[in-house]
């Protein structure tokens, strides 16, 4: 098994940043492409927006830099360098980190608590739009011309996080931007991403077991054949509008044929009672090469009869009475994608729809995927210090243990980097933790 802890995987984000092409044709590099990916994830994980600046006034009174010493930023590029830097370079180079952190969870056991039926690993897969203009715009952004004349720019990515049913800790795996695709005249679309992301990502991922969940949009046939033909499982948001072939069929089963599973619960201040309906075998559109998937839907009500919940699935999982509560449980995992990841990364610190730099190609889509590899790294962590695999780990873990609220622990690092100096990470905790009266716990390994 291979070292996985704090540094190792500092080392290789490292490493990979340092191999992004240099597109540069002139004399003038006095700053690397990796200075500059470095000094631009800074920002990012310390979802601090002034950190560089912070950090050049203090190289130029201590004559050294948290930039260097936490980062290993060698020389610390302006904004507009950086932003000159990484515009030319595809997100695609970093996306083996995304990987790189995926089978490093797996081999110290952590994905272990995220499998569910069959065993599977919950994949959600949801599209978000991080950027909007009627002004600003680059070749890839993607274009809306209503009739009224104003275009709209946009950018959107696909983000696919591994989700667990009463776990609020979700695992991003590479995304997929949303972008015009060479050869093709028509906009992209969230669908035609998904399939990108399956071709690309199904022989690195799908011998783990994957359940695909997703909305209605894409409980569509091609995509669910791609899916089966990867070897991906799924279950699928399935509404009545845009399966008007399916619900008839469903309309006009007898009471032998569709199934029903009721379920009273005691919620500890009311009664509501779930009803299941499930029937297998049924087309998921018309004509005589349909896929024929397996239906469930859950409905529930109050004593008074009132619906508080309401909701259908589609799956490639043969449903019965012994586990359709955890096909449909499966199911509503994947609004986590929303709640525990995108509106994360929209609302907690990381401001995924502020225009950090829009760049004339990919600088867009770079700067995103650094802020999505920071929101990785912060779950990484967690992760990291309940193994206590190391010396720094164990110091994070008894921060994080007294500043348990991400809000909290942020502020102070904002603030102790902007005045101090720390050699390593090691001594910035050791300062939190002197600060905060802990005391180290003892190495009982």
């Amino acid at each position: 098994m291979r070292e996985f802890t704090f540094d190792s995987v500092i080392e290789f984000f490292r490493k990979t940043l340092q191999d992004l092409p240099d597109l540069r044709t002139g004399k003038n590099t006095i700053y690397t492409i990796a200075d500059a990916a470095l000094a631009a994830f800074s920002v990012f994980f310390t979802q601090n927006p002034s950190f560089l600046a912070f950090q050049k006034s203090m190289q130029q009174n201590k004559g050294k830099n948290n930039a260097q010493s936490l980062f290993r930023v060698q020389a610390i590029p302006s904004d507009n360098q950086i932003r000159n830097l990484l515009d030319p370079v595809p997100p695609t180079h970093l996306f083996p980190i995304f990987s790189y952190i995926f089978y490093g969870l797996n081999d110290m056991g952590h994905l272990g608590s995220y499998r569910s039926y069959n065993g599977n690993l919950l994949l959600a897969l949801d599209g978000v739009q991080y950027f909007s203009s009627t002004s600003i715009h680059c070749e890839n952004c993607n274009k809306k011309e209503p009739r009224n004349g104003t275009t709209t720019y946009s950018h959107s990515v696909i983000t696919p996080v591994i989700v667990a049913p009463g776990n609020n800790n979700v695992i991003p795996l590479q995304p997929e931007f949303i972008t015009p695709q060479d050869g093709h005249k028509k906009q992209d679309c969230e669908n035609a991403a998904a399939k990108r992301w399956i071709r690309l990502y199904s022989q690195g991922y799908s011998q783990f077991g994957f359940t695909i969940l997703g909305d209605d949009l894409y409980c569509k046939q091609p995509l669910c054949e791609l899916m089966l033909d990867q070897n991906f499982d799924f279950i699928l948001v399935c509404k009545p509008d845009s399966h008007k072939t399916l619900y008839q069929w469903i309309e006009g089963l007898d009471s032998n044929d569709l199934n029903t599973h009721i379920v009273k619960r005691w919620t500890g201040k009311r009664q509501e009672i779930d009803t299941y309906r499930f029937v297998n075998n049924v087309p998921l559109k018309d004509g005589a090469d349909a896929l024929h998937v397996n239906w469930c839907e859950l409905t529930t009500t109050l004593a008074t009869d009132q619906i508080i919940y309401k909701n259908a699935f589609a799956t490639n999982f043969e449903i019965h009475k012994e586990n359709v509560e955890q096909l449909v449980i499966n199911g509503r995992a994947r609004w986590k994608v929303e709640n525990e990841n995108n509106n994360v990364l929209k609302n907690r610190g990381y401001h995924l729809e502020h225009n950090f730099g829009h760049g004339k190609k990919h600088l867009s889509s770079i700067l995103a995927t650094f802020n999505l590899l920071a929101f990785l790294f912060h779950t990484l962590l967690a992760f990291l210090f309940h193994t206590l695999l190391d010396n720094v780990d164990k110091k994070y873990k008894l921060v994080r243990d007294n500043l348990p609220a991400r809000k909290t622990f942020f502020d102070d690092i904002r603030a102790l980097t902007r005045y101090l100096y720390f050699d390593n990470w090691e001594a910035l905790l050791d300062f939190m933790i002197r600060g905060l009266e802990l005391e180290a716990r003892p190495d009982t390994s």
